[in-house]
Order: C-alpha cells, then structure tokens, then sequence
C-alpha cells in the first residue's frame, strides 16, 4: 500500500468534512498507509480541546487513530518550521513515502526541498487525485473543496483556487 504522510494542517484540513459522504479522510485511510509521527498527534489533541471547526476536524482524526499508523520520531534541530513539520517531513523521508500531504502553503518551498523522494501534495491536490483513481467525482471533490476552503479561509489562496479550476473543468460536460 502506498505510504501517505501527513502533517497536522493536511490531516486538519482533510478532517472538516469527516464523517460526512464523501468523507475524504475516510478514503485515505481505506487507499493509502496513512503514517503520522506523535509530534502531528500532540498537535491535533492541542487543536480538538477548540470547540470550533478544526477542533472538531481534530477529534474526528483522534477518533480514527487507530487507523493511522503512529511512528516516533526524533527531531532535526535545524529545521526552521514548527516541530509538527519537522516530524513529519523527518518521518516521510525516513519510511520513504510517496506522498507528503501538508496545507503550509507560505512555506510549501522550504517543506518540497527539504523531502527527499517524496511528493509533495496539498489537500486539494490530493482531492483531485481522488478524482483521477475514480474515488470521488469532480463535484464530490469540488463541494468538499468548498467546505475545506470555507472552514480554512481559503477563498483568495491560489493554490486552491487553480485546484478548483482543474475540477471544473473536469466537472463539465
């Protein structure tokens, strides 16, 4: 199974629409080896105590760590983001996966140098890979991507708002 690792903004922003149908997280974790170092996890427990909608992404994530694959990790002392970032990018390199899911779009420059063979992938580009392997349609996609950005404040983001094109294009007749 390919191995998926991700960051507590990527998990954060794939949980907003857990629970619900498309659950996105809900597919990730049926497609992909979803691994996550305990670093993500303390940071997801500091977000669910808020009772706002990333705190309650954060808990329906808490509530499907069982099927996450928790690792430790050590930290690199030079890495200049925060200690969730640096786990995860440590463990991502250290597992070699395929896929890094991470939504710190004012430092995805730094987080792509610093993987090794990883890819790099935000949460809609991973919504519309989803859409490829025929896991979600197009306006599945496009109506959780709505949610995420709504919840995320992502309306002037222009990652997503090219991630939005692509699926309306391919959301068309």
């Amino acid at each position: 199974m390919t191995r998926f690792v991700a960051d507590t903004s990527g998990l954060v922003s794939l949980g907003i629409t857990a629970g619900n149908d498309p659950d996105p997280l809900g597919i990730c974790l049926q497609e992909y080896d979803v691994l996550v170092p305990e670093t993500v996890v303390d940071e997801l427990r500091e977000i669910g105590s808020h009772d706002d909608r990333h705190g309650r992404a954060a808990g329906a994530i808490l509530d499907r760590t069982d099927d996450l694959g928790v690792r430790s990790v050590s930290l690199d002392d030079d890495f200049p983001l925060d200690d969730g970032e640096n786990a995860a990018v440590t463990l991502a390199n250290g597992v070699d996966a395929a896929l890094f899911c991470c939504d710190e779009f004012n430092h995805l420059g730094l987080i792509h140098a610093s993987l090794a063979d990883t890819r790099l992938v935000t949460t809609p580009t991973v919504l519309s890979v989803l859409v490829r392997r025929d896991l979600l349609s197009a306006h599945e996609a496009l109506d959780v991507l709505e949610s995420i950005s709504r919840a995320r404040s992502w309306k002037s983001n222009s990652y997503v708002r090219r991630a939005r094109s692509l699926l309306e294009s391919e959301a068309s007749p």
